[in-house]
Order: C-alpha cells, then structure tokens, then sequence
C-alpha cells in the first residue's frame, strides 16, 4: 500500500510540471493553462546526444569562406630569378615560392563547404531532449493571441519586458508575418513556426513560448 501512495504522488507531481500558465500579448495571464504532452516534454534528457546535436548545427552554420593562393596561383615570373651555381646564394627557381614576400602560401586555408548529417530520428530525439531540458528547468510558457500581432515592434518589447524576458523562441503553428516583423529588430527574440524549430534554437534561447495550436502540431 506505502508503494502505491508513492507512485500517485510522483505521477500527480509530473503532471502538474508539465502544466505551464498561458499569457495573452499583453503580458497579462491568463485562466488558463496548458498540459504539455509527457512524452515529448518529460522525455529523458540525453547530454551526450544534444551535443552532437549542436555540433552539427553549428558546423552546417559556418561558412569557411578564406582562401589563399599557391605557388601556382600567384601572378609572377615563372624564369629562374638568378642562376644555379656561382653566385654564393641558396639554389631558387622562381620568384613564386613561398620563402620570398609575395609568393605562394604553403598549407593555407582554402574555401570548402562542411557539411554534417544527423539521422531523423537522432534528430527527433535531440529535439525532445532539448524540449524536455526546458520543461524541467521552466523555462516554457504558454502566449495566446498571436495571429492578432499589430506587428509593431513595441508590442513585443512591452510583452518580453512584463514577462522579464530578454531572450525567447516563439513557436507558432504556422508563418505569421506580423508576428515575425515584430521581433525582427528585438535582439534574442526569434519567431519560428514549429516544422522549422530544432534543438539548438530551443537551446540558446533562455524562454520557449508555445502557442496552443503549436502544441498541438508539435504532438502530430
């Protein structure tokens, strides 16, 4: 009997973590709440897999864009710049090689594209671990009344200053336009619809603010 009391009390426990309040764009909250799906927001947090997680995101982020020319590549004479023997100094070919100012450059950096892949279901799993790790430490809030943004930035900042928010990932069910030139010039603030979100936008942002119907597409 002992055992059966402390198992309801761990289950009622979860449940009520998982209930998050909802605020209007106002800031003001609301009545009600929103029940996060337990399997996607209670999920085990693995460390190991959202680190790989972030190293390929960041890696396909990156563009390495330097590069440097050969002795090939650079523009110069290709005649001996002096001859072989008699002369006293070290035996040279051309102007070109790397030892002179102006020649090629030996083992330097040359423009490539890095591209990293992550299987679908790592992919999957990272982004309920992310998700979870947000939930355990509360930083998910439900907003309401999204697809009514005036579109004017201030809006916005009044809703992130009531919230005492300076960084948050707002997912939506679908693109709003309004809502997304709202926060366009509102450093740490992004708006993403929820087929577009990953682990490392959930991640870097200290607030993630769900719209119900959001919820609802993220549980399909």
């Amino acid at each position: 009997m002992p055992r059966v009391k402390k198992e309801s009390s761990i289950s009622t426990r979860a449940t009520s973590n998982l209930s998050i309040p909802v605020y209007t764009l106002s800031g003001q909250k609301s009545t009600t709440t929103l029940t996060l799906p337990k399997d996607i927001f209670g999920a085990k947090v693995n460390k190991q897999l959202l680190s790989q997680a972030i190293r390929v995101y960041t890696t396909n982020q990156k563009q390495l864009n330097g590069s440097t020319k050969t002795r090939g590549e650079v523009v110069g004479s290709t005649a001996k710049i002096y001859r072989q023997k008699g002369t006293g100094r070290a035996r040279h070919g051309a102007i070109r090689a790397p030892i002179f100012v102006g020649g090629g450059i030996v083992f330097g950096p040359k423009s490539r594209k890095v591209r990293l892949d992550l299987p679908k279901k790592m992919k999957k799993a990272a982004l309920f671990s992310a998700l979870s790790s947000k939930a355990k430490g509360k930083e998910v809030l439900g907003i309401s009344g999204t697809d009514k943004a005036s579109g004017k930035t201030k809006e916005i900042a009044r809703l992130m200053q009531k919230l005492a928010v300076k960084s948050a990932l707002i997912v939506t069910d679908k693109k709003q336009d309004n809502l997304a030139r709202a926060v366009k010039n509102i450093p740490g603030v992004d708006v993403l619809p929820i087929n577009l979100i990953n682990a490392l936008d959930v991640l870097k942002h200290a607030r993630l603010l769900l719209t119900k119907d959001a919820l609802e597409g993220l549980k399909k």
